[in-house]
């Protein structure tokens, strides 16, 4: 019983990584971060969107790698070494000729557990603000990303997928009680959308969100708002970043959320005779 009481918490640790142009350099300072985390009790450790290089679309084909790789390597050495699950962010991946915005997850063996392809990809313009248009060197993904932990079942999305409300439906529905997007909302949509998004997905699903963004660099052609959060599944903010570059840890209780899905039983109530979301069998 007191086995089964621990596994009902556990730490989750984001690392908000100021990203350089150097890959190596970000591989260590990964390294780093991640090391600190762990000695502070995170038991899952994610990493942002594009970690190991700038984000761009002039960046993507330069950075890109295949899977396995320099990157996922190292990331599969730092699970195995640490002992910890490993969400490793995203990074440019090169496959047959295309390129994905890809999201490796490992466990604490370093095996490679699970692989996200950006689903939605990042295509927006908002007139004197910014354009961005993903789909101009990146192709999307078509797979739905979940693992498994002794403490709970993980969802991993990136970034611009969590604007998708039908995607983190299906991934509670799935049995997921966290959902990780690794993500890199800018000073447009950030300030605007970033943590409402999360909130409202936790919300909605009655789950943990947590949202890993890079730390803001006012040099980048592309500029992250940062601000990193972990949202209950109350919809309350459990921990936040800043702009700078920061570890957070927030402690995951299942029985909490068990108890919210009790009191507030939406999964009982949904009129499934009238509307449902499901997964298209590809």
């Amino acid at each position: 019983m007191q086995g089964a009481r621990a596994m009902a918490k556990f730490r989750l640790a984001l690392v908000q990584l100021s990203v350089s142009p150097v890959k190596s350099d970000n591989l260590k300072r990964a390294h780093k971060l991640i090391k600190e985390a762990v000695q502070q009790g995170a038991q899952i450790v994610a990493l942002p969107e594009c970690f190991n290089s700038p984000y761009g679309n002039n960046f993507f084909p330069e950075y890109a790698e295949k899977i396995p790789g320099e990157s996922t390597q190292r990331l599969s050495e730092i699970a195995k070494e640490c002992g910890i699950y490993l969400i490793g962010g995203s990074i440019p991946e090169e496959d047959a000729g295309k390129l994905y915005n890809t999201c490796t997850v490992f466990g604490p063996d370093g095996t490679l557990l699970v692989k996200h392809r950006k689903i939605h990809l990042f295509n927006i313009d908002v007139p004197g603000k910014i354009r961005f248009q993903e789909s101009e060197t990146l192709s999307p993904g078509d797979n739905f990303t979940l693992f498994d932990t002794p403490y709970c079942k993980v969802g991993v999305a990136i970034c611009y997928d969590i604007r998708f409300a039908e995607l983190a439906q299906i991934y509670a529905k799935k049995g997921c009680q966290l959902l990780v997007y690794p993500g890199a909302f800018n000073m447009t949509t950030g300030p605007a959308h970033w943590e409402l998004l999360q909130r409202a997905r936790a919300l909605d699903n009655q789950v943990y969100v947590a949202g890993v963004s890079p730390a803001r660099d006012e040099s980048a052609s592309y500029v992250a708002w940062g601000h990193s959060t972990v949202v209950s599944p109350w919809g309350e903010v459990i921990a936040k970043a800043g702009a700078e570059e920061k570890i957070i840890s927030a402690d995951i209780d299942l029985e909490y959320l068990a108890e919210i899905r009790q009191n507030i039983p939406i999964n009982n109530q949904r009129r499934t005779d009238l509307y449902s979301v499901e997964e298209k069998k590809l």
